[in-house]
């Protein structure tokens, strides 16, 4: 194709990421548990042979940044047509082990590409219902670690290693469902790349990379250079005291993101794999850069990222990293855009609410497992958002319906905290409150941020109000795991977004 020509460019996006759509369609519909088919945590995207991303799906931040990660070591075995990769493990490619990553090789008249779905499972093992346990300190506690492995291999299951994954997950009979729903969902990507390709090529994937390059350098370079640091204190707890420490370094057309100073890994879950750090901070540069630049690996690399070994931010294993990819990340978003506002002259929002709010109640029977949304944060224009999932989550909340109709629980009460945004010239979003009225014995696992140090306001505006996780109207701790029985009252009041500019006197 002609590089230059914009109208061939655009056409070979939007038909590579409609292949990426097609397939996150695809899984979503036929997934059997809520979190997949309501929630939609799940995400899809297309790779060229080098494991490069090539396009991808309007999911999930933290999936799709990383999601690089698994492609590269699941190619390391070279699989064939018609095998597909499975890797949940966070120390070769994976985030958490919950999400189970499967990756189809594409060939025409050779390798051409590879198409991957990642889901967040409802269980994989471990020692809480929903493998999110709160109170971790060891991978092995958080579920079944799959190193990359070939699930299908000549058109054929592995039923080897399904059955001995089933074997450690409660509810294997939806694990299955939701297995077959994302293999289906990659036959699908392989055969619309595959006609793709056969028509036109590789050669837009090339292009289309270089494309996302050039444009991403030049929004960097509109940008004032200079350096700035920030530090966001995580709560603390678990044998963890998080820190994470980050200057930003505007030069020209490149930033250097570099996180010298981060706490070392923690005896806690908060550690989060490189490839995270890395999502959250490709989440960033997309936010401060102009949203038709095509989401793809030319849009992160102008950017250079330096990770201390062993830090929060790569730990060793056995290292516990269940809350590293859904709190960690965000508070790595909060630190770099703080570190960004004091290098630059680019007008950025106050801090939403900086956590995913992740809650998992469940038995030997069942496993409920939902991120609450909470306070966007306002900006100069305009007052944030209350009640949505900000950062690096782009998932749903559990329709009322849906969680009454599949689990053994009650919601009592779903609203938006009133007055939980900072005030300023622009108010920062309310939060949500999420009661629930568990109607089986079963546990509670909190793991959720921003319980001890709030959202910050920008520009003079206030922060947010800090979030609150209450049993039986009993607060309890950001990371905390509860055994109830049948009539407990299990409540989650969400972080409000920080305020915006100083509030004018009435």
């Amino acid at each position: 194709m002609t590089e230059t020509d914009p109208a061939e460019l655009e056409l070979a996006r939007n038909r590579l990421e409609g292949i990426a759509e097609e397939m996150g369609d695809v899984l979503v519909s036929t997934a059997y548990s809520p979190n997949i088919k309501e929630r939609r945590d799940c995400s899809a995207a297309v790779f060229d042979a080098d494991g490069r991303c090539v396009a991808q799906a309007a999911d999930v931040p933290v999936h799709l940044g990383a999601m690089p990660a698994s492609v590269s070591h699941a190619a390391r075995l070279e699989p064939g047509e018609g095998e597909v990769v499975a890797v949940n493990d966070p120390f070769a490619g994976g985030t958490h082990l919950p999400d189970l990553t499967l990756v189809s090789p594409v060939f025409v008249d050779g390798r051409a590409g590879y198409v991957a779905t990642r889901a967040h499972h409802a269980d994989v093992g471990g020692t809480a219902p929903g493998s999110m346990p709160a109170d971790s300190t060891s991978i092995h506690d958080e579920g079944v670690r799959i190193p990359p492995v070939r699930l299908v291999e000549n058109g054929e299951t592995n039923d080897a290693l399904l059955e001995t994954f089933l074997a450690n997950v409660r509810d294997p009979d939806e694990r299955r469902a939701d297995l077959r729903a994302q293999i289906s969902a990659n036959e699908r990507g392989v055969s619309r790349l595959s006609g793709y390709v056969d028509e036109n090529g590789t050669g837009s994937f090339d292009a289309l990379i270089r494309y996302a390059e050039r444009r991403t350098r030049a929004e960097i370079t509109s940008l004032a250079d200079g350096v700035g640091e920030a530090t966001e204190r995580m709560d603390g707890g678990n044998g963890d005291d998080p820190r994470i420490s980050v200057s930003v370094e505007v030069d020209g057309d490149e930033l250097i993101v570099d996180f010298s100073g981060t706490s070392e890994e923690g005896d806690g879950n908060l550690n989060a794999p490189r490839a995270v750090a890395e999502s959250a901070v490709g989440f960033v540069v997309r936010c401060v850069t102009s949203n038709d630049v095509p989401a793809n690996a030319g849009s992160v690399a102008p950017v250079g990222i330096r990770v201390p070994e062993g830090c929060l931010l790569d730990p060793e294993p056995p290292s516990a990293v269940a809350g590293g990819n859904v709190e960690t990340s965000q508070r790595v978003v909060d630190g770099v855009v703080e570190a960004l506002r004091e290098a630059t002259d680019v007008s950025l929002p106050a801090q939403g609410q900086g956590t995913m709010n992740s809650v998992t109640v469940g038995n030997d029977g069942f496993s409920y497992y939902e991120t609450v949304g909470g306070g966007g944060g306002a900006t100069r224009e305009r007052d944030g958002t209350d009640g949505v999932h900000v950062g690096m989550t782009n998932t749903l909340n559990t329709p009322v319906e849906a969680l009454e109709r599949e689990y053994p629980l009650r919601v009592e009460e779903y609203a938006l905290r009133d007055g939980s945004g900072g005030e300023g010239a622009h108010d920062g979003g309310d939060g949500i409150i999420r009661a629930l009225v568990v109607l089986e014995g079963c546990s509670v696992s909190f793991l959720t941020d921003r319980r001890e140090n709030p959202p910050r306001g920008a520009e003079g505006g206030d922060d947010g109000e800090t979030g609150v996780n209450l049993v039986d109207g009993e607060r309890v701790g950001g990371r905390a795991v509860v055994g109830v029985e049948p009539g407990t009252r299990v409540e989650i009041r969400t972080p409000g977004g920080g305020g915006y500019g100083e509030k004018e006197n009435d």
